[in-house]
């Protein structure tokens, strides 16, 4: 199904923000007409099948820069991906080879939830072997995009050459400035720290690139390939391992061990030096704690697939399930997780397939546990062609929300909701103790290396970033457990990674796949009838951080933080002579908007991106892209 809107609306001037009167959205009428010219192409052409690889987003904001802040903002997903569209009436042999392909560069994740989803549905039980390996995937995958976001892709707007044209006066204090983990990352001053952190230059932006080498180059031992790999099926994988084989995957990631302490360290000193440089940074991307994840890491010894079972196995999770609600923890029963999501298209260009008044379609009403859920959930999700453009929509995303409750989700969920739950398995490298996580890693020396992650008081951007640095470590916590849990198996003489597909049963069957990818939960929703697809919906992290506002216009997550995100830069206010220029319309270009990318880079989004920011009592409007696009990395043969 190709959606197309007719865009009638001709380009006209943008008129100053500040003289126009609200357009009966929550957005004025002058950031809507900004979102209408700049997107028209969007919303006039068909969807081009490439963008299904990865789509678009466009952030659009009203700044005061007078006043040093942000008025409004609205980001909007410019393309409609659809891949649920091409799933209905399938074969189910061949759903995981589409629905594998829902992101360009996390093919082994979404692999891994249409699996899940379908076994429940078909009541298959993969063997402990394919669960165990099917877990070393997914930590070698982590291990990849965390290092990626944190030194090549947001690392850089913490560097010096950043800060020197965005806060000079930081860069200043940070050359008579001494850091406090040098024996950890070895770099005595701050300055040289953040020189690191340039972008392609910078010692730790050249590191990352061969630590994510090295998490591919274990992926790809097990998996065959990265990031597609096709081992990954309803039943378990198709790969298998033995002794041999676990023991290379062990030592290509053991150099992680030290890495993650580094990393740890690392992110603690940029952070703690920008507060006491700036305490104003506290709000950067401020934000309720809000979050909800579905967990990830199967436990063999409990995983059975089965939807009359998840909560029990769903607790048994190296990573807690749960939901938090405004700092509150909520539930930590996946299916009430699952049960209370709403998925609502009041701002999209999307429109809802009424199902209530065709006869051929009909409403789930509750769980296959009985728990009720509602018309705007996804496994009732269907959309149609729109035939007219909704004059509230601003995105081709929706407003996906638990009981009605915006939430963001993202690498750092899992360590949050993980230490709050306190319901971690037994694990000797990790534990959660109610506000924090606890790490005790072995490395080659036969020493230990003692961690420790805190659930904060504040939840900004520095602290999304701060919990993602210590996702390494907890990624290895559970990788190191799982390697374990694999070499008894073999031991033992285990050999089966997967069981068959069964095409079997025949009528209804609902199936759901509760996983995550590294920006946070991923989830395949699938109705069967008769062996062949009926409905399939795919909730993304990306697409539900970048959000739209909710029925009750409160703001999605992104658009949220980014209200509360102060304007910190000071170079564009002074020119360099100390003159104010920030009034000055033939001077706003100096304005890079660097505390905008930083709070939109704490969401990881895995979507190219650009901000249209659109200048407060002004016709201006500045336009700066956000660098989300990988490089190319190092050859396997060039690793250190």
């Amino acid at each position: 199904m190709d959606l197309e809107l007719e865009h009638t609306g001709q380009a006209r001037q943008t008129p100053a923000a500040g003289n126009l009167k609200p357009s009966g959205n929550r957005l004025s009428a002058g950031l809507m007409q900004l979102i209408r010219e700049k997107n028209t192409a969007s919303l006039s052409a068909k969807t081009d099948p490439m963008s299904r690889l990865e789509g678009a987003l466009a952030v659009h904001c009203r700044v005061d820069l007078a006043g040093g802040k942000i008025l409004e903002s609205a980001s909007m997903a410019t393309l409609f991906k659809g891949y649920e569209s091409l799933l209905p009436g399938r074969d189910l042999s061949k759903v995981g080879m589409v629905s594998a392909t829902a992101s360009g560069i996390c093919g082994g994740v979404h692999a891994t939830a249409s699996a899940l989803c379908l076994e429940m549905a078909l009541g298959l039980e993969p063997p402990p072997l394919g669960i165990v390996l099917r877990n070393l995937l997914l930590s070698c995958q982590y291990l990849n995009d965390n290092c990626m976001h944190l030194f090549i892709l947001a690392g850089p707007d913490y560097s010096a050459q950043v800060i020197q044209n965005t806060n000079p006066e930081i860069w200043s204090l940070a050359q008579h400035s001494h850091s406090k983990h040098t024996a950890i990352h070895g770099y005595t001053c701050i300055s040289d720290l953040l020189s690191a952190l340039n972008k392609g230059s910078g010692a730790l932006y050249k590191e990352a690139l061969q630590m994510v080498a090295r998490a591919r180059r274990a992926y790809t031992l097990l998996g065959g390939k990265y990031p597609h790999s096709e081992s990954i099926i309803p039943g378990g994988v198709t790969i298998q391992a033995d002794a041999e084989k676990l023991r290379q995957f062990r030592q290509i990631l053991q150099p992680f061990v030290l890495y993650a302490q580094k990393t740890a360290a690392v992110w603690n000193e940029v952070f703690d030096f920008m507060l006491d440089a700036n305490p104003l940074y506290e709000e950067l991307g401020r934000s309720a704690a809000s979050m909800l994840d579905f967990g990830q890491w199967d436990h063999p010894d409990h995983y059975d697939g089965r939807y009359a079972h998840c909560d029990a196995w769903g607790e048994k999770r190296w990573s807690t399930p749960a939901v938090m609600i405004n700092g509150e923890l909520t539930s930590t029963r996946l299916s009430l997780l699952n049960a209370g999501m709403e998925e609502f298209l009041d701002f999209s260009y999307q429109q809802r397939h009424d199902n209530v008044n065709d006869a051929t379609q009909h409403i789930i009403g509750t769980d296959p546990n009985g728990n009720a859920i509602s018309a705007f959930h996804p496994w009732n999700k269907r959309t149609r062609n729109p035939k007219n453009l909704n004059p509230q929509a601003y995105s081709w995303g929706s407003s996906l929300t638990w009981h009605g409750h915006n939430f963001e989700v993202g690498a750092y969920a899992r360590l949050y909701l993980t230490a709050a739950a306190q319901k971690l398995p037994d694990n000797p490298y990790v534990a959660a103790t109610g506000n924090s996580l606890e790490f005790l890693l072995p490395v080659q020396t036969g020493r230990e290396i003692a961690m420790q992650w805190k659930i904060p008081a504040v939840w900004n951007a520095f602290e999304r970033n701060r919990a993602r640095a210590c996702s390494l470590a907890f990624n290895l916590a559970v990788t190191l457990e799982n390697i374990g849990i694999a070499e008894r198996l073999v031991r033992n003489g285990e050999t089966l990674t997967h069981v068959p597909l069964d095409q079997s049963k025949y009528g209804l069957q609902l199936g759901v796949g509760l996983w995550g990818a590294s920006r946070g939960f991923l989830a395949h929703w699938a109705v069967i009838q008769d062996q062949v697809i009926d409905n399939y919906q795919i909730a993304i992290p990306s697409r539900i951080n970048v959000g739209t506002c909710t029925p009750g216009q409160v703001p999605g997550p992104l658009e949220m933080a980014l209200q509360n995100t102060p304007i910190l830069e000071s170079r564009f206010r002074h020119g360099g002579n100390g003159d104010n220029r920030c009034n000055d319309d033939n001077n706003v270009r100096d304005f890079t908007g660097i505390d905008i990318q930083r709070t939109i880079q704490s969401f990881d989004p895995c979507m190219s991106c650009h901000a249209h920011i659109l200048i407060d009592q002004s016709n201006e409007v500045l336009l700066r892209e956000i660098d989300t696009h990988f490089p190319t990395l190092p050859h396997p043969s060039q690793l250190t």
